[in-house]
């Protein structure tokens, strides 16, 4: 009798859905969302992050070649208009501009180089933007299935105090329905976690790299001020004001 109750029950993932109650359905339907989000931000931020690495890699080695800063810039002028790296080399022309005359070039090198590592951390916090939603999510999403989950064997016991029953037809369905709401909860917070820490180790990367260009301007600039060949009457190459990786 129990398993054929059993069976007729519809134990499957939508029918312990359609069966749960309204405080469940909205933990997993709230759970379900999360979970799209995440994956909507996992691929359009690798993706960001991905082109953003290859483009600093190429700006790099094509920096590399240059021998003082002015060279640079020339070289610059060739890169797309959301380079990070323009940005780095505007902001140590710029600082050479507004240090026309100044003895002390010791402090001229500080400043740039002060400069140099407020647009680094800069970069780096847009990149990151997004990481928060998905350590969020790690971390929060298993209680609120949790949460589900007890609610729902909360209401199970409430049925089977009313059918003064401990048939297994009667109960294991509201069980089943309950651990689901756990279930939907790891679903959403797993990968969240593991594309957080994906993220995480990009960014540091290029974060790096970042740090790689800004090196190699500060030693250009530093080279031109100890030789004593400044010139400010190259163009600079054009830069957007907006933050942007990609």
């Amino acid at each position: 009798m129990v398993a054929s109750d059993l069976m007729q029950t519809d134990l499957s993932v939508w029918g312990m859905y359609q069966h749960a109650d309204i405080v469940v359905k909205v933990v997993m339907i709230g759970l379900l969302l999360a979970s799209v989000v995440t994956w909507a931000i996992f691929f359009g931020k690798y993706a960001e992050l991905s082109a953003a690495k290859r483009r600093l890699k190429r700006e790099h080695l094509a920096l590399s070649e240059a021998r003082n800063l002015n060279d640079a810039a020339r070289i610059a002028q060739s890169f797309t208009g959301h380079s990070h790296s323009v940005v780095l080399l505007n902001d140590a022309q710029n600082e050479l501009e507004l240090s026309a005359g100044v003895e002390d070039t010791n402090g001229i090198k500080d400043r740039t180089s002060f400069r140099l590592e407020r647009r680094v951390a800069a970069f780096s916090r847009y990149a990151g933007r997004g990481n928060g939603f998905l350590a969020t999510i790690g971390s929060v999403a298993p209680f609120i299935g949790l949460f589900g989950t007890v609610w729902g064997i909360m209401n199970s016991f409430i049925g089977i105090a009313k059918t003064q029953t401990t048939n297994l037809a009667v109960v294991a369905p509201g069980i089943a329905e309950a651990l689901l709401a756990t279930a939907i909860g790891l679903i959403a917070a797993i990968p969240a976690v593991v594309i957080y820490n994906v993220f995480a180790r990009m960014i540091a990367n290029y974060k790096a790299s970042l740090g790689d260009v800004a090196a190699q301007v500060m030693l250009l600039q530093s080279r031109d001020i100890d030789l004593g060949t400044v010139a400010t009457d190259v163009p600079r190459p054009a830069t957007a004001q907006k933050l942007r990786l990609g």
